[in-house]
């Protein structure tokens, strides 16, 4: 990885500038989450120089490990996720320590070890005292830990800063949400609070909102006027793997569209934010979500689970038969919803929505969907031509692909679609583009939660899925499995758009 360098006509707000010095400490890090996304995210801005200095990593966990045996895992976990220098690492390395310990162990035990290794590493690298705490752990124990921080004396200090960071799922539903903040909340303010979705710190998010607000070309564009519908892809071509005992309790709805999907129908769907920041951004969200309509459960929303199929021309087996999953298990691996949102911009454009696992292949995509041309002069046999798409593609290979009609070449005028690509490798000479997780703990670092999801917004997104969640609840699936491994879902996902006239778009 080589350092990153900034073109001279970048202007913003984003020019790169490391945050105070302080100490994060991760719970959970010898679990899944940290060595594939926290730690390399990290080592991603200790490459780029954007970690303050000094600064320190505390690894908070159960396994039994030193510094040492953390310092050897996490470096075996980054070379596997990022690209990999020794010298990068050996400068991020010693930044590193480790505390073994429980979750849900007395504040007199384990936190107090923990309190003492900071408040040691403090004192010898001379870090002020300011604590960032990211719970990379199941939601099981995100009460017990703000607790534990609180009884020990970790949640508060009066010479420096605290911040919590917090992974989704942020509750099962509306009434759990509420009552989880009302528990961080007797210890930590709304200020400190950092709901964490990794998919707002993708490039393409951010870019969907410069695109629009600071090109004048599309804004004027960007209503029902011209858009006909959007569609909003998060396909995955993974299975459960050996989350079972997560995903059974959990399913499609609370996994992936509570959050992922209704953060990124808000970022295509918002009012120009007065500025930029967490107020201005986080106001216009939630603003969205009021005027989304309640959903018609059996009209706007098409459940699925994947049986038995074919993955990159290899045999992939059904949910059913995922180890730990139950054989008759009922659960949802597939969704698709059609979303209309009831204000002057969008009344009566529908918005679909559809997230899986075991689809073709791995894909995140917002598709702008224009409207054709109101007169065709062209000579065209059926008499008209398919409407004008701009994609933001998250992954793979982000980027932003527009679609429109050009004369082909030759003596006939013969009109065919043709794609204009914006890729971010090839554009800004970068190899891997950043970690998601990197640009939002710089933001915790920095205490900017423009791209953190605020309270109102989980509880609003957790009303709006709720009828879907108990309504499937109570009408079990008579045709489960309905979509092969390997297809891009059941039959009914595409009459979903059929009864509209429309159709998916080919990914």
């Amino acid at each position: 990885m080589s350092e990153m360098e900034f073109s001279s006509r970048c202007v913003g707000l984003g020019q790169g500038r490391a945050t105070e010095p302080c100490c994060i400490v991760v719970f959970g890090a010898a679990g899944d989450l940290a060595q594939r996304e926290l730690i390399p995210a990290l080592y991603d801005l200790a490459c780029q120089s954007l970690l303050p200095e000094p600064f320190t990593v505390v690894g908070f966990s159960r396994e039994d490990m030193d510094d040492k045996s953390f310092r050897d895992r996490m470096r075996a976990a980054v070379a596997r996720q990022r690209s990999f220098e020794t010298r990068h690492w050996e400068r991020f390395a010693p930044h590193l320590h480790y505390v073994q310990g429980n979750f849900d162990a007395p504040p007199e035990g384990d936190y107090a070890l923990l309190r003492d290794k900071l408040r040691s590493l403090q004192t010898r690298h001379g870090i002020p005292d300011n604590v960032l705490f990211h719970l990379a752990t199941p939601p099981s124990f995100f009460s017990d830990i703000v607790s534990r921080l609180d009884q020990s004396g970790l949640a508060g200090s009066d010479k420096g800063w605290r911040r919590l960071v917090i992974e989704k799922p942020f509750g099962t539903d509306e009434q759990s949400a509420r009552d989880l903040d009302r528990r961080i909340l007797e210890v930590f303010d709304e200020s400190q609070t950092y709901r964490i979705d990794h998919f707002l710190g993708k490039e393409t998010v951010q870019n969907l909102l410069v695109v629009r607000f600071a090109n004048p070309s599309f804004e004027p564009i960007w209503n029902r006027n011209y858009i006909d519908h959007v569609q909003i892809t998060v396909a995955e071509d993974i299975g459960i793997g050996t989350r079972a005992g997560f995903y059974e309790k959990t399913g499609v709805v609370r996994d992936m569209v509570q959050n992922h999907l209704l953060q990124l129908l808000c970022m295509t769907a918002i009012e120009p934010p007065v500025r930029y920041d967490g107020a201005g951004l986080r106001d216009e969200t939630a603003k969205v979500m009021q005027a989304i309509r309640p959903l018609d459960v059996r009209l706007d929303a098409v459940r699925g689970q994947y049986g038995p199929g074919h993955m990159n021309g290899k045999a992939a087996s059904g949910y059913r038969a995922e180890k730990d999953v139950a054989p008759e298990s009922n659960t949802a691996t597939y969704a698709a919803l059609r979303v209309m949102i009831d204000n002057w911009r969008w009344a009566g454009v529908p918005f679909y929505l559809r997230t899986g696992k075991r689809l073709a292949h791995k894909l995140t995509e917002v598709a702008i969907h224009f409207k054709p041309t109101p007169h065709l002069m062209f000579p065209v046999e059926g008499g008209s031509l398919s409407g004008n798409i701009l994609a933001f593609r998250l992954q793979p290979e982000e980027g932003i692909i527009q679609t429109f009609v050009a004369k082909q070449p030759g003596p006939g005028l013969c009109l065919q679609p043709v794609t204009m690509n914006f890729r971010y490798a090839s554009a800004f000479g970068i190899e891997q583009l950043p970690n998601a997780y990197s640009w939002l703990l710089h933001d915790a670092m920095g205490g900017d939660q423009t791209l953190f999801a605020r309270a109102d917004w989980i509880y609003r997104a957790w009303q709006i899925v709720e009828p879907v969640i108990a309504h499937w609840a109570a009408e079990p699936p008579r045709d489960f499995p309905n979509y092969a491994a390997g297809s891009w879902g059941p039959l009914a996902a595409e009459g979903l758009l059929r009864a509209d006239q429309r159709a998916w778009k080919t990914l």
